[in-house]
């Protein structure tokens, strides 16, 4: 890991024991930090609904166009 920083985080009381020697958490610290890195900034996912929700409306699509095509996709895949 690059510039480790030690910090304190509450876990509950049955992952306690997976932290009990340096090697499980420094494994854990590695997956923690890869997970910290996910949150950094804007939400994926949050991001795609945005730029899709801004490309529909630049295109004129209402909400209820789209409801429509979401509906009939739903009745497509049924059948």
């Amino acid at each position: 890991m690059n510039d480790v920083v030690m910090i304190e985080i509450p876990v509950d009381a049955a992952a306690a024991p997976a932290l009990r020697d340096a090697e499980s958490r420094e494994r854990i610290g590695q997956l923690v930090s890869k997970v910290a890195w996910l949150y950094q900034g804007k939400d994926p996912l949050a991001d795609v609904f945005e730029r899709t929700s801004h490309a529909a409306a630049e295109a004129g699509l209402t909400d209820t166009e789209i409801d429509a095509e979401l509906a009939a996709y739903k009745a497509e895949s049924r059948t």
